[in-house]
């Protein structure tokens, strides 16, 4: 039987570890700053090459529910900003005759379950459309209400389309930081 005599310094083993958790603070503190720098610049580039404010901005798809959701909050930054994009008309019972939403399928779970999402719209002549008709809108973002402040798009343009290949939209994707978060 071999017996080991082990004789541990107990200050400087605390001084070693005391240390050691101090620098480990240090450096998760050090990433976890520069991932939400770095988030925030990336969100700021991405609002700014998503929609410009000096011309019309075509809205796809890919890019459809992260643009309405930083419109959303954040009307006073898009006021003025002219949009293209593609959707079908959808009207509630309590717009005027002026007002639609130009909307999208967006899908919410696994299962293909989806709800209507869009903006308000204003367009004089829509009542020659009916609900569900395809369209392609050009307009410009302004502020208004409808049960509260909301961004509506007051329509200079307007053609009849075909359904899209790609009608259904995704929710905010990982790259979309909310702005009211931002420091």
């Amino acid at each position: 039987m071999f017996v080991y005599n082990i004789k541990i310094n107990g200050s400087k083993t605390f001084k070693y570890f005391f240390s050691f958790i101090v620098i480990l603070v240090i450096i998760i503190v050090g990433i976890v700053s520069f991932k939400i720098l770095h988030g925030a610049g990336e969100s700021q580039n991405l609002q700014m090459t998503s929609m410009p404010q000096n011309h019309i901005s075509q809205i796809s798809s890919s890019n459809y529910s992260n643009i309405l959701k930083a419109v959303h909050e954040n009307i006073d930054d898009y006021i003025g900003t002219k949009i293209s994009f593609t959707g079908y008309i959808y009207r509630v019972s309590d717009f005027s005759d002026n007002q639609f939403v130009l909307s999208r399928d967006m899908i919410i779970s696994s299962d293909f379950q989806t709800v209507i999402v869009g903006f308000l719209c204003e367009y004089d002549n829509i009542k020659d459309f009916e609900d569900g008709s395809w369209i392609n809108i050009t307009g410009k973002i302004t502020k208004g209400d409808y049960h509260g402040e909301m961004p509506i798009i007051e329509i200079d343009k307007i053609d009849m389309v075909n359904k899209p290949d790609d009608e259904l939209v995704y929710p905010p994707d990982d790259t979309y930081i909310p702005t009211s978060g931002i420091v």
